[in-house]
């Protein structure tokens, strides 16, 4: 579960999840959420594998959406589906998605960078939380 809130010039997303690696899934469709209108229309074709080496969780939640942006910058790919593992040493995971087609997918946001303000990743009576601002 997420929900994309308003911050100054920015957008937070806060996303919460019973588990660890869900909550990484969560956060990589809060943040298709937010490049594209209608991240429905976004079909699993393709699938690309990452390794996100990281001994500190914020950081290694922080690398995990800038590496999900970085794939859209770089490459167009904008990634629908999520398998994330979260382990000691970093994160694996496979994303699938398709390449931006303009006459299929409204961007909704720019997405400038993910920021390290307000950064939090914790544990929570009901599973995990965190919070991140993008800057647009």
């Amino acid at each position: 579960m997420f929900e994309v809130f308003d911050h100054t010039a920015d957008l937070g997303l806060r996303i919460q999840s019973p588990e660890l690696n869900g909550l990484f899934v969560d956060a990589g469709r809060a943040l298709l959420s937010v490049i594209v209108s209608e991240p429905r229309a976004v079909e699993p074709r393709e699938s690309v594998t990452l390794q996100i080496a990281a001994n500190e969780l914020e950081y290694l939640f922080f690398d995990w959406l800038n590496e999900l942006l970085y794939l859209f910058e770089s490459k167009r790919f904008l990634a629908r589906e999520f398998e994330a593992t979260v382990e000691e040493s970093g994160l694996s995971a496979t994303v699938r998605g398709e390449t931006y087609d303009p006459a299929r997918h409204v961007l909704a946001h720019e997405v400038k960078a993910v920021t390290y303000h307000g950064l939090t990743v914790e544990q929570s009576p009901n599973g995990w939380q965190a919070e991140v601002i993008l800057d647009i």
